[in-house]
């Protein structure tokens, strides 16, 4: 299998559960966080519901420098409503889906760059940075259920079961 079909499928995966948890999140509690240590529940949520569009960014660029401002794009910011939650979420799906597509094995196999803090932090192949980018979406997605979990609202059923729906 080639590693475009597999990650091509990941995202569809992906995707469905990540929409399952972001259509649940509540409106007019963006503010709110269970600990002064922890983000917001608006930024988390739109972390979440934007992260598949990091793999545009992987397969597109060579490198994220979080200190050039034609970054700014990539810093995750609130939505004001469900809807604007959502539509993000799904033109970063749609937009991921595309770049896939039209990428090649060997392109996956070159480098690919984190930059901040005028510090190289990662450099690896884009194959393996889009791993991670798979693997912090699931992260993050967990983190957001416990904040549904903890304002009232149904959790989802992600992996597996969920206590709220059987």
């Amino acid at each position: 299998m080639e590693l475009k079909a597999l990650f091509l499928a990941q995202l569809e995966r992906e995707a469905i559960v990540t929409r399952k948890a972001v259509e649940r999140v509540p409106e007019g509690h963006n503010d709110w966080k269970p600990h002064a240590k922890s983000m917001e529940m608006g930024r988390l949520a739109a972390l979440v519901a934007t992260l598949p569009g990091w793999i545009v960014l992987m397969v597109d660029r060579n490198e994220l420098n979080l200190d050039d401002p034609s970054t700014d794009e990539f810093k995750t910011k609130a939505f004001a409503t469900r809807e604007e939650l959502f539509g993000a979420m799904e033109q970063g799906i749609e937009k991921a889906r595309n770049a896939l597509q039209g990428t090649t094995e060997d392109h996956l196999m070159m480098p690919w760059r984190f930059v901040m803090g005028g510090k190289l932090l990662y450099e690896m192949p884009r194959y393996v940075m889009l791993t991670d980018a798979f693997s912090h979406l699931a992260h993050h997605r967990g983190q957001l259920t416990v904040y549904l979990r903890m304002n009232g609202v149904s959790v989802p059923a992600i992996y597996g079961p969920s206590a709220d729906e059987q």
